[in-house]
C-alpha cells in the first residue's frame, strides 16, 4: 500500500450531522486546522442522506429546555444523564436558527412563526439538509475534507489519543493521521441483528446500513468507558417499507389498533419501547396484525401524507399508489424492526462529561456515538457537535506539547491491513460471516425471532458464538479496498455485539419492554438497577461498571 502521513489540529471522524457542525464551530471560533474523514461523501452521508421532514427536538413557545429533559428522562424510564440532556436542550433553538440562516426551509404560518408538530417538533422541507451542511463546511476556513477514507482504529498511548489510522477506499492510500484532539462523530450500529427482510434485502432497514458501530468499536478496543448498550433501539415502522410511523401518529393522530379494531396503545403505554412491546404482545396473543388507524381521515390529510412520505420514504407512497387506495381507505400495518445501538434515540455510547470528553484524553464524542443523552435527533446532534468542537479547541489551547504517532504503531496497523489484501486462507466470505453473526444475535440475543426476549443461557451461547466468528475474521481476504472496508465493518459489528451481550446480561431487570426484555428478570428493579450500566475492556474482557444516576442539577465530570 502507498502510505501518507497527515498532521492536523483536530481530526473529526465522520462527516455526518455532528461532524459537520463541529467543523463549522471550530472554524468560526478558532484558527485550528480541521480534517474531516468520511468513508462516504459528506454531501449525502449519515442519517440525513435522504433528508428529513421534521426537526424532532425543538423548544416550542411556552416550553423550556428542562421540559425536554423531563420528556427524554420519562421515555427512558430514568436512565439518562440529565446534565447532558440539559446542555444539549439549551442549544436546540440556536442551532435550528443557524440551519435556517444556512438555507434550510422551515415552514411558517401566516404570522411568520414556525409550524410545530406536537410539543417538541418543527415541520421542515429537509430534502437538502445534508447538502446545505456540506456546502457550509466546504466554504469554512481551515477545514479539509477527505471523502471515501475509512478510519478503522485510533492511535492511543497511555490513555491519550494521538490520532488515527485509515485507508482510501478508492485511492488505496494507507493514512497515518496525527491530531492534537479527535472528535468521534460516526453513526450508531446497524446490521448487528437479522432484519425483517432477509437475503438480498437484508440491508433494507430503518437505520443506515453503512453505520456499523465503527466509533463504538474503536473506543471499546482502546479501553474507553461505554454506557447503556443494553438500551437497544427498536423502531416501530410501516410493514415492508420500514417507513416512519411518527408522521402518521402525530401528523393525523393515527392510533395503534389490533385486528379487532381495538385501540391498544393506551393499554401498554406511550413511550417508544412500550409502543413496540404492545404491538409484539398483541400479535403474540392472537390479535394481530396491528395497524395505525388511518381509515376515515380527510382528503387533505391523504394528500399531506402522500407528499410527506414521498420526501422521506418514497416506498410507502408508492405502496399506497400501487394498491389504488389512499391512507383514508386502508389502515397501515406496523411492525418492529431489528434492534439497533444508536445514541441519538437511546442512551448508548461513550461515557462523556458535559464537555463531551470521553474517558480517553483528547477524544471527544458527539451525536449517535455519545451516550447518556437520548432523543437528540438532528438538532441534538448539531448541539453536541458544537459542544465537542469548542471543547476540543479549549483542550488544545490548554496543552503545551503533543505526542507523535510512533513508527512502531504505524507499521503494526499497516501490516494488519495489508494481510487482508494478500493472504487467501479463508474458507468463508465476509458476507457469510455477517449473515452468521446476524443469525446468532437474532436467535440468542433478543432479536425478532424471539420477539426481542432473551435469558442468560441464550446470551451465554450468543457470546460464545460471536467470539468464534471473531476468530474467523482474521483469515478473511479482500480483493480490493471496498472489500477491505467490508471486513473492517464486520469486525466493528462483532466488537459491538460482544458489548451489547455483556450489557444485556449485566442489567438483571426488565426496565424497557422489548428494548431489553430479560426473561430471567421480568420485573423492574429500582433498588439495584436505577443506575447506569457501563463497561470497559480490560485485558481482553469486558468489565461491567455500575454507576449512580446524575440527577437534579448535578454534573458528572471525569475527575469525580
Amino acid at each position: 500500500m502507498k502510505t501518507e502521513k497527515i498532521s492536523t489540529d483536530v481530526l473529526i471522524i465522520g462527516g455526518g450531522t455532528a461532524g459537520c457542525y463541529a467543523a463549522l464551530t471550530i472554524s468560526e471560533n478558532s484558527d485550528k486546522k480541521v480534517l474531516i474523514c468520511e468513508k462516504a461523501h459528506i454531501k449525502r452521508s449519515g442519517c440525513l442522506a435522504a433528508g428529513v421532514n421534521a426537526l424532532n427536538a425543538y423548544i416550542v413557545e411556552g416550553r423550556k429546555p428542562q421540559d425536554y429533559v423531563d420528556y427524554a428522562k420519562k421515555d427512558a424510564d430514568g436512565i439518562v444523564r440529565e446534565d447532558l440532556l440539559l446542555t444539549m436542550s439549551e442549544k436546540l433553538n440556536e442551532v435550528t436558527d443557524r440551519l435556517e440562516k444556512l438555507g434550510l426551509v422551515i415552514l411558517k404560518d401566516e404570522n411568520g412563526k414556525y409550524v410545530t408538530r406536537g410539543n417538541r417538533n418543527l415541520k421542515i422541507n429537509g430534502e437538502n439538509i445534508k447538502p446545505i451542511l456540506a456546502d457550509a463546511v466546504e466554504k469554512a476556513k481551515n477545514v479539509t475534507v477527505l471523502n471515501r477514507v475509512n478510519i478503522f482504529d485510533y492511535s492511543v498511548k497511555d490513555n491519550k489519543i494521538n490520532g488515527a489510522f485509515g485507508f482510501g477506499i478508492e485511492s488505496g492510500i494507507f493514512y497515518t493521521i496525527e491530531a492534537k484532539a479527535v472528535i468521534i462523530a460516526t453513526g450508531g450500529a446497524a446490521g448487528l441483528y437479522k432484519p425483517n427482510n432477509p437475503g438480498f434485502s437484508r440491508h433494507k432497514m430503518w437505520y443506515p446500513p453503512f453505520n456499523t458501530g465503527a466509533g463504538y468499536a474503536m473506543g471499546i478496543r482502546a479501553g474507553a468507558e461505554m454506557t447503556t448498550f443494553e438500551m437497544r433501539f427498536i423502531a416501530l415502522r410501516c410493514k415492508d417499507t420500514i417507513a416512519p410511523t411518527g408522521t402518521l401518529a402525530q401528523g393525523v393522530g393515527a392510533k395503534q389498533i389490533n385486528s379487532l379494531g381495538e385501540v391498544y396503545e393506551t393499554k401498554y403505554g406511550l413511550t417508544t419501547s412500550e409502543r413496540v412491546y404492545g404491538t409484539v404482545n398483541e400479535n403474540q396473543e392472537g390479535r394481530g396484525p396491528c395497524y395505525l388507524r388511518t381509515e376515515g381521515i380527510t382528503t387533505e390529510q391523504d394528500e399531506s401524507l402522500l407528499k410527506a412520505y414521498l420526501n422521506m420514504a418514497p416506498s410507502q407512497t408508492i405502496k399506497w399508489i400501487e394498491s389504488g387506495r389512499n391512507p383514508s381507505r386502508q389502515n397501515v400495518e406496523i411492525e418492529g424492526t431489528e434492534p439497533y445501538i444508536v445514541g441519538g434515540h437511546t442512551a448508548s455510547g461513550y461515557w462523556v462529561d458535559t464537555d463531551r470528553a470521553t474517558t480517553i484524553e483528547g477524544l471527544f464524542a458527539g451525536g449517535d456515538v455519545a451516550g447518556g443523552c437520548p432523543q437528540k435527533y438532528v438538532t441534538g446532534a448539531l448541539a453536541e457537535g458544537e459542544i465537542a468542537g469548542l471543547s476540543a479547541v479549549k483542550y488544545i489551547d490548554s496543552k503545551e506539547s503533543f505526542e507523535k504517532i510512533s513508527d512502531e504503531d504505524t507499521n503494526y496497523h499497516l501490516r494488519e491491513t495489508e494481510k487482508y489484501l494478500t493472504d487467501r486462507h479463508s474458507l468463508y466470505t465476509t458476507e457469510q460471516l455477517e449473515e452468521a453473526m446476524q443469525t446468532v444475535m437474532d436467535s440468542y440475543a433478543g432479536g425478532i425471532k424471539t420477539n426481542y426476549r432473551f435469558n442468560k443461557k441464550q446470551l451465554d451461547i450468543a457470546d460464545c458464538k460471536i467470539r468464534q466468528l471473531e476468530t474467523l475474521t482474521d483469515d478473511l481476504y479482500a480483493e480490493d479496498f471496498q472489500e477491505l472496508m467490508y471486513i473492517c465493518e464486520l469486525k466493528e459489528r462483532l466488537t459491538v455485539c460482544k458489548s451489547v451481550i455483556a450489557h444485556l446480561r449485566a442489567r438483571k431487570e426488565t426496565r424497557w419492554h422489548s428494548f431489553a426484555e430479560n426473561l430471567d428478570y421480568p420485573e423492574k428493579d429500582d433498588r439495584n438497577f436505577n443506575k447506569y450500566v457501563n463497561s470497559r475492556l480490560e485485558n481482553g474482557e469486558i468489565k461491567i461498571i455500575i454507576r449512580d444516576l446524575v440527577t437534579g442539577g448535578e454534573k458528572y465530570e471525569h475527575s469525580n
